[in-house]
């Protein structure tokens, strides 16, 4: 049977890898989208190789992104990104992936959504999957995005062209709230953990905090050692299911493991020096907290962006786990995490007495890696036979 072809691109941005489509390109019936995906991704493969698509066997390179016209006056593009499973057929869009977004100005910029201004650049992107505007600034070279440049991204080998994020008001992306409990710090008690203190905090994507020595690790481990721990994750996941129904995700433990993104799951510990994985040693000066994160049953070999965002949120809430163990009492916060460093900088507002997010931002790189078609199996595909595509 005949391959149907879909025009698409392939992007890395920041520490991670998506297909990216315009939506125009997509079935008009969007129920059918997660098989194109799956498909696409080579996801539910239970080798978790992902060899039979463009997934690459993790998480952070397991991802669609979708770009269409904007729904809001305030933006000038619509994203909307789904995030696959190397082993099932899940396509969850509950949250955003940070990183993704550094390349989704550059992507509208490129493919002529948007029009630069001189040698500069900024896109108001509109996450659909959160409802929040991220702000996008970069240079122009010769009528593009810029690749080339000096800034260096821990994980991603080489230099490239920054891309300045603001993730504006951040707060209450998925349930409406800074503080989904309105408390700092909660007991909560999971089902073959016992109880465990968390912050749960809802910045660019919801998260839920511990500390290293109650998930009874030291919070240095390398993303390795932390995936051969079948005990550590299993425990981890119970504390993400329970921490989902306790922020409002989740009406009950079997619809959070339905939602497998979000909460995603940080064990923090204070700066000390660590070793990155490119085996070189990190001092303890050079940071101000040290996060290890789970995203999807994977520890990250580098922090998510979104996770990163809503760390420097959590560190700037006066009796969070993130606030007692930071060490900086500034806005800018320095992560260390297995790649090496991700600097973050998150702008607080005092409103009637409520503190709230007014702005989390960071730096990534990004690059467009191929142009041209993405191939699916009809055999894979059955509902995408005889279809109206938007294109079409």
């Amino acid at each position: 049977m005949r391959q149907r072809q879909v025009p698409a691109v392939f992007m890395r941005g920041g520490t991670s890898k998506a297909i990216v489509f315009h939506e125009k390109d997509l079935p008009l019936d969007r129920g059918l989208w997660p098989e194109l995906f799956v498909a696409a991704i080579g996801a539910n493969d239970p080798n978790g190789r992902q060899l039979n698509g463009m997934g690459g066997g993790i998480s952070s390179l397991s991802k669609v992104c979708v770009i269409g016209p904007p729904s809001r006056p305030d933006a000038d593009i619509d994203y909307t990104f789904f995030q696959l499973a190397p082993k099932n057929a899940s396509v969850d869009l509950s949250g955003n992936c940070g990183n993704m977004s550094s390349a989704m100005g550059p992507f509208a910029i490129d493919e002529g959504l948007v029009k630069g201004n001189g040698n500069l650049a900024e896109v108001n992107i509109h996450n659909t999957n959160t409802g929040k505007i991220i702000r996008a600034r970069f240079a122009i070279d010769e009528g593009q995005a810029a690749v080339d440049g000096d800034f260096i991204l821990p994980g991603v080998a080489g230099s490239g062209s920054p891309v300045s994020l603001d993730f504006l008001a951040p707060g209450g992306s998925k349930t409406g709230k800074l503080l989904p409990t309105g408390n700092p710090v909660d007991l909560l008690l999971v089902e073959g953990v016992g109880s465990i203190e968390a912050s749960m905090v809802d910045a660019a994507n919801p998260c839920v905090f511990i500390r290293a020595e109650d998930a009874g690790v030291t919070g240095l481990e390398a993303p390795d050692v932390l995936e051969a721990d079948i005990g550590f994750l299993e425990h981890m996941e119970a504390v993400r299911r329970t921490a989902s129904v306790a922020m409002g995700i989740s009406k009950d433990l079997k619809q959070a493991a339905e939602i497998p993104s979000i909460p995603k799951v940080c064990v923090l510990s204070a700066a000390r020096d660590q070793n990155l994985l490119t085996g070189e040693r990190m001092a303890a000066d050079q940071l101000d907290i040290i996060a290890r994160m789970i995203s999807i049953g994977q520890p990250h070999r580098a922090i998510p962006l979104t996770g990163a965002l809503c760390l420097a949120v959590g560190t700037q809430l006066e009796g969070s786990i993130p606030h007692a163990l930071c060490r900086s009492g500034r806005a800018q916060v320095r992560i260390g995490q297995p790649s090496g460093l991700t600097v973050v900088e998150a702008k607080m507002t005092t409103v009637d007495g409520v503190l709230h997010a007014e702005s989390a931002s960071v730096v990534r790189t990004q690059r467009r890696l191929f142009s041209g078609y993405v191939y699916v199996p009809a055999r894979a595909t059955p509902n995408l036979d005889q279809l109206t595509f938007a294109a079409e």
